[in-house]
């Protein structure tokens, strides 16, 4: 029982919520272009339990509650014949997904990612109209003997304003770029009473444990700050401040995913559905604010995932709508089945990948 309500049930509704969010992009913006939507499936296999509405719309639970779908009349169709035993009407094709123009059919497919960053913003907006949002005033407090801040000149009193070309507005941005920056050299542009100064630091590499237990590898600068302070934000700039959190976390990702592909950072931080269940209940116990917080950060991530150009995800569809736009004429279908089947590959083998990442965590292999 401690186990159900602790981390399956607060990853259960995180996921469901991400999963919601996701799939309604995409139906609300398929039902705007007059495509017929005959389910919405939050999770996959058998029913549990659904209903039908007036549009003749499935909304149901399935057993497996690892994703869901959106399922549009005439979807995977290039024209009247395909999959289908007979020709469609005129009138089946005015609410077919294939017969709808490709920017129609490439915005229903765009706007399930597009939903997840909205939800995100959203989110991460309330909670700086209400609790507000973590601000420091990016200012040195002091500086650690012997660290890499102390190697580069910084002093007690000194202001970041840009670090390696990013600007610099709370101490909390300092920190998610130096996280990220483990042994590389950053150039620091600082503010010294009145003067300009320009500095240049290599943030040491040190190993943390998150709250699941799990090991990252982190750059430390060695500075510390004042007290952590929380600024309310009246509705347009907690929008604004949201977009901009938003944006740095995507660009954050990016990094982090591109110093694995080079090697600088170990693929054994990926994590699955074991781990992300694992920090829900983590985050959950740690209040309302700290798993709302984590509730945007995945559903950037989802987003994010789901537009890479990848057969399966919404971005392999976007690659061949995008495909279709050069060559004027839907990719020949042989070549997207092979495609997807490779995808499939892909998706199912990254899956195994970080499962196996999360039992090694669990049992500490």
């Amino acid at each position: 029982m401690e186990f159900l309500f602790t981390y399956l049930l607060p990853f259960l509704i995180l996921l469901t919520v991400l999963v919601f969010v996701h799939e309604l992009g995409h139906y609300w913006i398929a039902r705007r272009n007059g495509v017929r939507v005959e389910v919405f499936s939050i999770g996959f296999g058998p029913e549990i339990f659904g209903w039908t509405d007036k549009a003749n719309t499935r909304w149901k639970f399935s057993a497996i509650p690892l994703g869901g779908y959106v399922k549009m009349f005439g979807e995977g169709e290039h024209t009247g014949g395909g999959a289908s035993e007979r020709p469609l009407t005129e009138e089946e094709k005015a609410v077919s997904f294939a017969h709808k123009r490709l920017g129609q059919r490439a915005a229903i497919v765009f706007a399930g990612p597009a939903a997840n960053f909205i939800f995100a913003i959203v989110v991460l907006a309330g909670l700086f109209m209400t609790v507000g949002q973590p601000y420091t005033p990016a200012e040195v407090g002091s500086v650690k003997e012997g660290s890499a801040a102390a190697k580069a000149g910084l002093e007690a009193g000194d202001k970041f304003l840009e670090i390696s070309g990013t600007s610099i507005q709370r101490f909390e941005d300092v920190q998610q770029i130096v996280r990220l920056s483990a042994g590389e050299r950053l150039e620091l542009l600082i503010g010294r009473g009145d003067k300009q100064i320009t500095l240049y630091a290599t943030p040491q590499v040190s190993e943390i444990k998150d709250r699941s237990g799990n090991t990252h590898k982190i750059g430390l600068l060695g500075v510390s700050r004042q007290g952590v302070a929380y600024v309310r934000h009246g509705p347009f700039k907690a929008v604004w401040q949201a977009m901009r959190e938003s944006v740095q976390l995507t660009l954050a990702t990016f990094k982090a995913i591109g110093q694995m592909i080079e090697g600088t950072r170990s693929a054994k931080e990926l994590g699955g559905p074991v781990r992300i269940g694992q920090m829900s209940g983590d985050f959950a116990k740690s209040g309302f604010v700290p798993y709302i917080w984590f509730m945007a950060l995945l559903s950037i991530n989802l987003g994010l995932i789901n537009l890479f150009p990848i057969p399966m995800l919404d971005g392999g569809h976007l690659l061949f709508y995008g495909m279709e736009a050069v060559f004027r004429r839907p990719i020949n279908e042989r070549i997207q089945e092979y495609s997807f089947r490779i995808g499939l590959a892909l998706i199912l083998g990254f899956m195994i990948f970080v499962t196996f990442n999360d039992i090694k965590s669990l049992f500490n292999v």
